[in-house]
């Protein structure tokens, strides 16, 4: 486990190939175990800040994660340190079945097979699908989906978590699941979500984005209440 603050940005900046600036000047800290949601409208540059987080993304200023700067040499390390659920599961579900999905991630790295295989089926046990390792990924509900593509994150063991927009495409029980499962892992968590209720069963704090900045972080319901965010907004960033 690495000393804190577990991720360190300053001054993170970032446009893309067409001129669009999405991120303007952003700083950011998290410390070890702490949960933070990521509020705001859609564009305002939560999904690319993410993208920042384990090197999918490189703009100009400093992100460090347990220390290490996010550039080319350490991106190894650094992706085994901060774990990114996408928005969309079907982004990270692509082998024949749901066990050798999990298992990609290890023997990628170069873990012997028989091992790689053990510690997916230790991972799926721990999103409770450990009787879906024979199945399919396009077989299984959404949620169920979402839960195995948190199993191949988990399985690399990372000291972070990042969610962008988790309780998409899922029903009230299955978003009512996945918190239950989250609350009950222990690895820090930046959550990017238009959900408050998500926001407030796991955040202690909040950074709310607008135009590519940070122009606020505190309290979940503070900056609830002060920008008016409520389960209406649609989903996306």
């Amino acid at each position: 486990m690495c000393g804190e603050p577990l991720i360190e940005v300053v001054n993170l900046r970032f446009r893309y190939e067409d001129g669009t600036a999405a991120l303007d000047g952003v700083d950011f800290r998290l410390s070890a175990s702490e949960t933070v949601a990521l509020l705001g409208p859609n564009g305002s540059g939560k999904t690319t800040f993410l993208l920042h987080l384990n090197g999918l993304l490189q703009g100009e200023g400093e992100v460090r994660v347990c220390g290490l700067k996010v550039e080319k040499q350490n991106l190894a390390a650094i992706r085994r340190k901060v774990g990114l659920l996408f928005q969309d599961p079907d982004e990270q579900l692509f082998m024949p079945s749901v066990l050798e999905d999990v298992a990609f991630g290890p023997l990628s790295a170069g873990v012997p097979p028989e091992e790689a295989l053990r510690r997916a089926r230790q991972a799926l046990a721990q999103v409770g699908m450990a009787e879906a390792c024979d199945r399919a990924p396009y077989h299984l509900s959404a949620g169920e989906k979402r839960r195995v593509a948190l199993a191949g994150v988990l399985v690399a063991e990372p000291e972070v978590l990042i969610l962008d927009e988790p309780t998409t495409y899922l029903d009230p029980p299955g978003q009512r699941d996945l918190v239950a499962l989250l609350r009950r892992l222990p690895q820090a968590k930046i959550i990017a979500t238009h959900d408050v209720n998500l926001a407030r069963a796991l955040a202690q704090r909040a950074v709310f984005f607008e135009r590519g900045r940070i122009v606020s972080d505190g309290p979940v319901e503070e900056l609830i209440e002060r920008f008016g965010w409520d389960t209406s907004a649609a989903s996306g960033s």
